[in-house]
């Protein structure tokens, strides 16, 4: 989870490759920034037997046609939804971010505004295991004290090994 309009590229596709090697799937938005950059580190890791999901928000007419951009061109199985709602609005009923938490088994949320905000604050009311991959705590705005920051991709990957190990 992270940012929807820019991306650390290094950390993203280091994160997004190491991740294609553990037998997972990677769940994103399907948008571009952060969920962009993993999506192609996952992608391009080639044998791999996990896919890249992406939970797409609906354009806010009623019906399931995606935002414009939505899904980002490494995204291999598009979950169309008609819930419009992100950013500051995140945490409403009507926003795909529950979706998103309730499915993962474990959270890595990276830099980002308020819709990343939203994410980590979901993530620990479903109690999801959820780690931030940061330079700096204010990298997302307002995060939660009980997230624990890593500033390393190393413990980044303990910390989803561990959290993996204890998933149904």
């Amino acid at each position: 989870m992270g940012s929807g309009q820019s991306a650390d590229s290094a950390r993203c596709a280091e994160l997004g490759a190491w991740l294609a090697t553990q037998r997972v799937h990677l769940l994103t938005g399907g948008g571009g920034g952060v969920m962009a950059a993993v999506s192609r580190g996952f992608f391009e890791v080639s044998p791999r037997e996990g896919l890249v999901i992406g939970v797409l928000r609906g354009s806010g007419d009623g019906g399931a046609q995606p935002m414009p951009g939505y899904p980002n061109e490494w995204v291999e199985l598009p979950i169309r939804t008609h819930l419009p709602l992100s950013g500051t609005q995140g945490t409403d009923p009507m926003s795909r971010n529950h979706i998103n938490m309730l499915t993962a088994d474990v959270v890595i949320a990276m830099a980002g505004s308020s819709g990343t905000q939203s994410e980590v604050r979901l993530a620990v009311q479903y109690r999801k295991p959820v780690v931030a991959y940061l330079q700096d705590r204010a990298d997302i705005p307002q995060l939660p004290e009980e997230v624990p920051v890593a500033g390393r991709l190393e413990d980044v990957q303990a910390f989803v090994i561990d959290a993996l190990r204890g998933a149904p």
